[in-house]
């Protein structure tokens, strides 16, 4: 048994070298100077690190604009997701109105359908309303999502009526038996459902690309997808770029993964 968990362990540690060395080298490779990581077999470290391409990024390319607004539009994608999801997953999980079941059901099977098919629907219908090249625009497809309500439906099955009908004897309002009850009891699935629309609009680029004409408007994928475009031989400034893309996400995710794993784990067991 020994022996296994050993072997286990070391195929376990050689899988994530191999899942983290793009990763590493990405970070290597933007330390490196201008046509350093274009020879043949390219160098794993830096001869001499520098910090010129990040520099760069941010004074000449205004790369600074671009975080604010990817930061910007994720952060109110995922407020806006978490106000207008959570609700309706509590009244598809606890509360009754007819048709509730087969709307549900529709609703799941409508998860099978892909995303791009109503992109263009979408853009018509922005378009008439004038917000094309609008952060309003770039919003609407995360006000909510099917997958975000199953989630929190699911979990929001967990909690038990009997506690629900003890706040409504107690003289409780449907409003403050969801704010004082439902959502403190919904904490590790609120976290999950946040983090899977903040990295899905911060690494969002069609529709970013689609609804957001003006240059100035750009996100850090399509503004990273335009640079490269002008840079392409540039490899080092664009691993800068791409290390700019992925730390703020990447630290986040860390940062809140026990809550993730928890919401992740209890959504699939008790649904």
């Amino acid at each position: 048994m020994k022996a296994r968990a050993l072997l286990l362990n070391l195929a376990i540690a050689v899988i994530g070298l191999i899942v983290l060395f793009p990763l590493a080298w990405m970070v290597s490779v933007s330390f490196m100077s201008t046509g350093e990581a274009a020879v043949f077999p390219p160098p794993l470290l830096p001869a001499r690190p520098t910090l010129e391409h990040y520099a760069d990024l941010f004074v000449r390319q205004g790369m600074g604009r671009y975080l604010w607004n990817s930061f910007a539009l994720a952060s109110l994608a995922t407020l806006l997701a978490l106000a207008f999801t959570v609700p309706a997953g509590y009244a598809f999980a606890k509360l009754r109105f007819r048709g509730r079941e087969r709307l549900f059901q529709l609703l799941v099977a409508a998860l099978v359908v892909p995303a791009q098919i109503g992109t263009l629907p979408l853009f018509l219908m922005l378009k008439a309303m004038g917000l094309v090249n609008t952060y309003a625009g770039a919003l609407v497809p995360w006000l909510a999502s099917i997958f975000g309500l199953f989630l929190v439906r699911q979990y929001t099955l967990s909690i038990p009526d009997e506690m629900l009908e003890a706040a409504r004897l107690d003289g409780a309002s449907e409003g403050q038996i969801f704010r004082r009850v439902v959502l403190p009891n919904l904490t590790p699935i609120l976290v999950t459902l946040a983090l899977f629309v903040f990295l899905g609009s911060w690494n969002d680029f069609l529709w970013p690309l689609i609804i957001l004409t003006d240059q100035s408007n750009y996100t850090l994928p399509v503004a990273l997808a335009a640079l490269s475009r002008e840079h392409v031989q540039d490899i080092e400034m664009m691993m800068a770029g791409a290390v700019i893309t992925v730390a703020p996400v990447l630290v986040l995710f860390l940062a809140l993964q026990r809550f993730y794993i928890r919401g992740m784990l209890a959504g699939s067991v008790k649904g």
